[in-house]
């Protein structure tokens, strides 16, 4: 007896344009973005919160520092950072206790993740800038 075996063809890379996610996945990897780029930038924001509480030599620089449009850039997305990342944190806890993991309240609790994470950064960048 010959036994044919077909050979599936599997992609020989990961095209990622391709893959459609569906929001709570894209909500759990800017979770991880996040979480990552506040962690890498954590060094940068104690060296701002260090010039900005020591001698007055060091606040006027610090000033100078933060009054640069790129600066104030890199502010607003770490604000925006660690508002999804709180937000999405506050969210998972929820699923671990077994809250809202049907389909229907996971989307909508994803949605709403990312509604009041985008709000509060942009009402706080408006108090703030």
């Amino acid at each position: 007896m010959t036994e044919v075996t077909l050979k599936k063809q599997r992609p020989k890379h990961l095209a990622l344009n391709e893959i459609r996610l569906p929001l709570p996945g894209k909500v759990s990897i800017l979770h991880r973005v996040s979480g990552a780029g506040l962690f890498l930038m954590l060094p940068v924001l104690l060296a701002l919160f260090g010039a900005s509480v020591g001698s007055p030599e060091s606040y006027a620089a610090y000033k100078d520092v933060v009054s640069n449009v790129f600066v104030k850039l890199l502010l607003v997305g770490l604000l925006w950072a660690f508002l999804h990342h709180f937000c999405a944190g506050i969210r998972f806890l929820l699923l671990d206790v077994h809250v809202g993991v049907d389909k229907e309240s996971a989307v909508s609790s994803a949605r709403t993740v990312l509604i009041v994470s985008l709000a509060l950064t942009v009402i706080l960048v408006a108090k703030l800038w």
